[in-house]
């Protein structure tokens, strides 16, 4: 699991197969990680991957075509509800 523990106490934790770049990780690659000095990034630099962490309180794991690419691999979910015929 990655845990991403707040200066506030807040404590987040997911999987990494959850997020882009992250799912065939090993131990010792997950635990190099960077924080950017504003303290919103997060780098994994043996993974090259990056994580932004107000994006991942809003529940977004990669960018916008992984996440649409592991909608679609998890059967999607439709867009509008269905309409009732009249």
């Amino acid at each position: 699991r990655v845990l991403v523990r707040l200066n506030t106490g807040l404590e987040l934790a997911f999987p990494p197969s959850m997020a882009e770049g992250l799912a065939d990780a090993s131990p010792a690659d997950l635990n190099q990680i960077e924080v950017s000095p504003a303290g919103l990034g997060l780098h994994w630099p043996r993974l090259d991957a990056d994580l932004y962490l107000p994006a991942l309180l809003q529940g977004v794991f990669g960018s916008p075509s992984w996440m649409a690419a592991q909608l679609g691999a998890s059967g999607g979910v439709r867009a509008a509800p269905q309409r009732l015929p009249p």
